[in-house]
């Protein structure tokens, strides 16, 4: 049924600046019942503790961030930038307003650990690891404060473990 194969990381050639600054990605967590998307283009992708991790970026203000809070696991789903009229709209909508997927005509895939797209042609599969909202004490320049959080919606730091990437065959 699946269109995906497993991959191992080391087999991952992408550039995830590209990936995730320019082209963008979902961050998707919840379950069959209940989930939700989001579009970022903020994050990352290293090593950390040892592990091979993503780091996201979420608002405090974001619906999303309630489904991650949540659950033990989420995805980034990566669309290539064929869809970034979609991806616009999953990052301009609330999921508490709309259904995004049945307004985009993503279609949700179910698997045992978190929900991704059947359009994506990348997904990673993530376990939370850490979580720590932003503050503007930390910031070295404030003019980032002010650039980013005049409105004091901060950012909460998600890091994932990756434990399985998934490639369009």
């Amino acid at each position: 049924m699946s269109e995906f194969k497993k991959i191992e990381i080391t087999e991952l050639n992408d550039n995830f600046f590209t990936r995730i600054g320019s082209q963008w990605t979902l961050i998707t967590a919840g379950n069959e019942e209940s989930c939700n998307t989001m579009t970022a283009s903020w994050g990352g992708i290293g090593v950390l503790w040892n592990k091979n991790v993503v780091f996201s970026f979420i608002r405090d203000s974001r619906y999303t961030l309630e489904f991650i809070d949540g659950s033990d696991y989420y995805t980034l789903s990566f669309f290539g930038g064929e869809y970034m009229k979609e991806l616009a709209f999953c990052g301009r909508n609330s999921g508490r307003d709309v259904d995004k997927a049945a307004a985009t005509g993503f279609i949700p895939v179910f698997d045992e650990k978190a929900p991704y797209f059947q359009q994506a042609d990348l997904v990673i599969v993530c376990k939370k690891l850490y979580k720590q909202k932003m503050t503007a004490e930390s910031f070295f320049d404030s003019e980032y404060v002010s650039k980013f959080y005049s409105d004091n919606d901060w950012h909460e730091i998600i890091v994932g473990e990756i434990v399985e990437v998934l490639k369009k065959a």
